[in-house]
């Protein structure tokens, strides 16, 4: 397995156990005000990036590999953002609207550029 291919499931697990560790948190307290950030940990964070993982990996050689790490380092710069701004929401206080901004366009613009690995693996020819 590629190292960036690693490196966007070892996030991945993170998120995972960080979203599976809240919601045994909330089970326990019967306390779901989290649940939006439990979902969102679990959806942007475990699934998108072991997506994104699994692609890499598959992909090999076709997928690039420059643009892959700018992928994992906008997603998570998102990520890590938005769960910050989630969880301040959640607990009561006001967003800051351009840390808010920057999570939102950082989550979107990772996509886009995922896209764009996407199509630029799939117009190399097979082996």
């Amino acid at each position: 397995m590629s190292r960036l291919s690693t490196a966007f499931f070892s996030a991945a697990v993170l998120y995972a156990l960080a979203g599976m560790s809240l919601g045994m948190f909330m089970g326990a307290t019967q306390d779901f005000t989290l649940r939006p950030l439990h979902a969102h940990m679990n959806l942007l964070g475990w699934a998108g990036l072991a997506l994104m993982g699994a692609f890499y990996g598959v992909a090999g050689a076709h997928a690039p590999r420059r643009l892959g790490w700018v992928v994992f380092v906008v997603a998570n710069v998102g990520n890590v953002l938005l769960l910050g701004q989630l969880y301040g929401i959640l607990q009561g206080r006001p967003p800051i609207v351009p840390l808010l901004m920057a999570a939102e366009f950082s989550v979107l613009g990772a996509m886009l550029l995922f896209g764009v690995s996407v199509l630029m693996a799939g117009r190399k020819p097979a082996a």
